[in-house]
């Protein structure tokens, strides 16, 4: 019934926690995908000792590593179950959490992604606190839901539950930049309802090392969320925007729901215009120092 898809990059100080938190899970029925994105710790040996101990668990890996999100949509794209869950290789679960997110996926038809809440925990799995900021992702109008993710969201740990694979099929692929989890989950909201989960049983690690522990940190984003070969992260809040955009033209929404959107995330360039001309002035200026330099030579 279910893929669990877990994308990993030098994972080896959590992995193991995550896999057994997964393989613990009351529900049993699933397969579990692993990508390894080109790791060069003991990553794969580690991936190879639980495919060997536990039938469930697949093993892949990318030759060279292709980007955060790039992993995650080659995931969710493979699955072949109805159902896919997305979990993060330094993160861990209760143990009927599956369980309770696919009892209500089989009996109300108008959820896409069931998500339980979350704890955040340190380096060593103990608890820093209970994260508590409601989203209006229940909302009949898929209007009300969009809006919500954009003007309400905090921290993204809604994508660690589990989500209908025909819904994940229809998306469009995450984007390959720092805050395409936000993006993506604003697009989830134009298929259906979210329901989150009363209990707390999805333990989410802030690490030196995770990419959501400096996200003003250029450097760390590049390092933790893009693939090789990238040097700089270049029109973000360009993209951010242009990435919204794409997804609610592809949405299945009305013509009259996609205006009224369109409308609303129009406004909201306008409200970040500075930034984005910002983004504009760096960009020519770069190009500029780049060609002068060219020049020079």
């Amino acid at each position: 019934m279910l893929t669990i898809c877990v994308p990993v990059f030098n994972g080896e100080r959590y992995l193991a926690q995550c896999l057994d938190s997964l393989l613990s899970q009351t529900f049993r029925e699933f397969v579990l995908v692993i990508s390894d994105n080109a790791s060069t710790d003991h990553t794969a040996s580690l991936c190879r000792h639980y495919v060997q101990a536990d039938s469930r668990v697949r093993y892949r890996r990318n030759e060279t590593n292709i980007g955060m999100y790039p992993n995650i949509s080659l995931l969710l794209r493979s699955a072949q179950t109805p159902y896919v869950k997305l979990a993060t290789a330094d993160d861990f679960w209760a143990p009927t959490m599956l369980e309770d997110a696919l009892k209500h996926l089989e009996t109300d038809p108008s959820l896409v992604l069931c998500f339980p809440k979350m704890v955040q925990v340190d380096g060593a799995g103990r608890e820093i606190g209970r994260y508590e900021r409601p989203l209006n992702l229940l909302d009949a109008d898929p209007i009300k839901r969009f809006k919500s993710v954009l003007t309400d969201l905090g921290l993204v740990y809604q994508l660690m539950g589990v989500m209908r694979t025909s819904v994940a099929l229809a998306t469009l692929p995450f984007m390959n930049q720092p805050g395409a989890d936000g993006v993506y989950l604003a697009e989830l909201t134009l298929y259906g309802r979210l329901l989150e989960l009363p209990h707390y049983q999805y333990f989410r690690r802030f690490h030196e090392e995770s990419s959501s522990w400096d996200r003003s940190s250029e450097s760390h984003q590049i390092q933790r969320v893009l693939g090789v070969g990238t040097g700089r992260i270049r029109l973000a809040g360009w993209k951010y925007h242009l990435g919204l955009i794409q997804r609610l033209l592809h949405s299945p929404l009305p013509v009259g729901p996609k205006l009224e959107l369109l409308g609303f995330l129009g406004r909201r360039i306008v409200w970040d215009r500075a930034a984005l001309c910002r983004e504009l002035w760096q960009a020519v200026w770069r190009a500029r120092s780049a060609s002068s330099s060219t020049g020079s030579i």
